[in-house]
């Protein structure tokens, strides 16, 4: 079993910058890929940008040049620097990562760009 939390949601006006981040706990021998999706309303779930426990990174084309996923290994967290943000990028951000074939979700941190 793994427990998401996510916290470093907000308000932020456009073109303005805030970092999430997602701790796991639980029962964990390695992640291998942890990610961030979020959901805008009327919207669905889209992924944004997803690490894995090497290091390799991927990325939406919407966020790709202003966004940017980290992790710590140790301390199984992993990090989205967002900046330039945009209106466009409001939505709920979900972390997720998926352990022995099970998906596993954080609770959602609200992220509201203002313009």
């Amino acid at each position: 079993q793994v427990q998401l939390v996510e916290s470093g949601g907000g308000l932020v006006q456009a073109g303005g910058s805030l970092r999430l981040s997602c701790a796991a706990s639980g029962t964990i021998f390695r992640i291998n890929v942890m990610g961030w999706y979020r959901q805008a309303p009327g919207k669905e779930r889209e992924l944004v940008a997803a690490i894995t426990f090497g290091g390799s990174t991927n990325y939406a084309d919407s966020v790709k040049g202003r966004f940017t996923i980290s992790r710590d290994n140790a301390k199984n967290t992993v990090y989205l620097q967002m900046n330039s943000l945009k209106p466009d990028d409001t939505a709920v951000y979900y972390c997720k990562t998926t352990y022995y074939y099970s998906d596993y979700w954080g609770q959602g941190t609200q992220v509201t760009v203002s313009s």
